[in-house]
């Protein structure tokens, strides 16, 4: 096999068309590439340093890409939204509707990023942990800061009432100490975000969760998936 055809079948199985593109799949120079394609005919060891050059590039870029830091112990706002059907991470837009360069800048990063994330409250501890694999990760995290959880998410914390009325003391039954049913966007203070190839997102979620099984409101228990033994 010549070596134009053999880069012409990788650059088809990759789904690249350039020979850079195919370079960095394979951890190969462009001079390096027209070198192949000037080849009349591969050697089956030419072929298989091919193949291991190859498999060294996928192994870096995995130890490059796999996970990737987008912001950590971020301020929690909790600002309500325009209207009023929720909370969000935060506000963009300041009180004359300018956006903030920053704010922005991390907001459009999370809306175009899947991965997981980490809800901590005001003491710096874990109270939260979730995967964005479907849709983006400020979407999933502003769904979970609203979503009701009351059969898991339950602190210790005593309803006071809200109408206008007399002062009574808390010995009431009603004004007890007991679990409670807390909203995330009402005890969340940071949060921390990281991009995470598709492929390692369960997994690297379910680190998380065992990795802080014990301080979590999230009770479910992830499992790494089925192709670990």
């Amino acid at each position: 096999m010549k070596g134009s055809e053999v880069i012409l079948e990788l650059k088809q199985k990759f789904g690249v068309t350039t020979d850079k593109a195919l370079g960095d799949m394979l951890g190969l120079s462009i001079p390096t590439i027209h070198n192949w394609k000037k080849r009349p005919k591969c050697t089956l060891r030419q072929i298989a340093d091919l193949v291991h050059s190859a498999s060294k590039a996928g192994a870096k870029n995995m130890r490059d890409n796999a996970v990737r830091p987008l912001v950590e112990f971020f301020h929690v706002y909790a600002d309500e939204s325009r209207r009023g059907a929720g909370y969000s991470l935060f506000e963009s837009r300041d009180e004359n509707g300018v956006h903030h360069p920053h704010l922005l800048g991390l907001k459009e990063e999370l809306d175009s990023k899947n991965g997981v994330y980490l809800f901590f409250d005001s003491r710096g501890q874990a109270i939260y942990a979730g995967k964005a694999k479907e849709q983006s990760l400020w979407k999933e995290m502003n769904n979970a800061l609203n979503r009701k959880r009351d059969d898991v998410q339950r602190i210790k914390r005593v309803q006071h009432p809200e109408r206008r009325q007399a002062y009574r003391s808390s010995e009431e039954q009603s004004r007890q100490i007991k679990d409670q049913p807390v909203p995330l966007w009402d005890i969340a203070t940071y949060f921390s975000a990281y991009e995470v190839t598709k492929e390692m997102i369960n997994d690297v979620e379910a680190l998380l969760v065992r990795s802080f099984a014990n301080n979590l409101l999230n009770k479910r228990m992830e499992r790494f998936t089925s192709h670990r033994k």
